[in-house]
């Protein structure tokens, strides 16, 4: 169908903005070392997580087990896009700070300008207000059992042990390789500055994530990318207002500036994808049709568990996504 252009207005698009800091590197470690269900694809391997945390003090492990039951990496990603501090210090007073109300409205997930009121509300206490954020939210894995989590805690409490696992992961992980941390996030900062100017947003988000096609959305006038090191491969989406937040992994080339034949991280990520008979399996009967994870199970008589691993290394690759239950 020829498509007749009759107008001069053109598609709004957004702006793309980048940042970097070991704060955020901080938390998306805590979130990374609390994650059983994705730790065994990281690009570190689950041996490396597993003396991590057998190194930890008791004191901070007790503060993981919290974080894992209880979802608070959450929490410390919405607060460190509401104060933006540099330091660490400034974060946990920032948190001291921040009267009970407006801390609750801050850790609980944005889902949407026109559902504001009701999260100000769950924020204040009122259960229907709370009742109907988890019903908007029903589809989603975790927030459901967040939101009732944030709205009902003692805020007093769930200050502290912000405060104290971001101190005492940063203390212990952060602390001791913080130079080269800051030098790989800085160096992938740059890199994806340059091209800021000969990309079109779309292309720069795509180019950046490493494929992710970002098309613009009603009241989002900006794109943030936030270069990370300890959650590769995967891109972390997220929403703040008037915001889309994509937390993306740095590449290769940023892990050895001087090495001008280290190859892109994405490159080999696909290439490690399909170097496995079960995956080319996947590929080739996702490319007749999309199913689902309990259709691709039945065709292939193996295992639910077995298959959604291999279904993670293909989706961190780009080369399988998935849209409404089906890859």
């Amino acid at each position: 169908m020829e498509i007749l252009q009759a107008t001069s207005r053109k598609r709004e698009t957004y702006e793309v903005q980048f940042t970097y800091s070991p704060l955020w590197e901080c938390a998306l470690g805590i979130a990374a070392v609390t994650n059983s269900r994705l730790i065994n694809t990281l690009d570190k391997p689950a041996n490396y997580w597993k003396k991590l945390r057998e190194s930890l003090s008791e004191n901070l492990s007790h503060h993981l087990d919290y974080v894992e039951k209880n979802d608070t990496w959450k929490a410390l990603l919405q607060l460190l896009h509401h104060d933006e501090s540099n330091t660490l210090d400034e974060f946990c007073n920032s948190i001291d700070l921040l009267e009970d109300i407006n801390f609750k409205f801050i850790c609980l997930p944005y889902i949407g300008e026109k559902f504001q009121h009701i999260r100000k509300k769950a924020a204040a206490g009122d259960e229907n207000a709370r009742s109907e954020l988890k019903r908007i939210t029903h589809d989603n894995p975790f927030f459901p059992k967040y939101i009732e989590f944030i709205s009902t805690t003692d805020t007093q409490k769930l200050k502290k042990h912000l405060m104290d696992v971001m101190t005492f992961w940063y203390e212990a992980v952060i602390s001791p390789d913080i130079e080269r941390t800051v030098q790989i996030l800085r160096t992938d900062y740059e890199s994806k500055k340059q091209m800021k100017e000969k990309l079109s947003p779309e292309e720069l988000v795509q180019w950046a994530t490493g494929g992710i096609n970002y098309v613009p959305e009603p009241s989002v006038h900006k794109v943030l990318l936030i270069s990370q090191y300890v959650y590769r491969p995967w891109n972390i989406e997220a929403d703040i207002e008037d915001t889309k937040v994509f937390y993306y992994p740095v590449a290769n080339e940023s892990l050895s500036p001087d090495d001008k034949y280290m190859p892109n991280n994405f490159l080999v990520l696909k290439h490690k994808a399909l170097g496995d008979e079960l995956r080319l399996r996947l590929i080739k009967l996702l490319s007749e049709n999309n199913q689902s994870l309990q259709e691709l199970t039945d065709q292939l008589n193996i295992g639910k568990t077995t298959i959604h691993h291999h279904l993670k290394i293909l989706r961190a690759a780009k080369l399988v996504d998935i849209t409404e239950g089906k890859y």
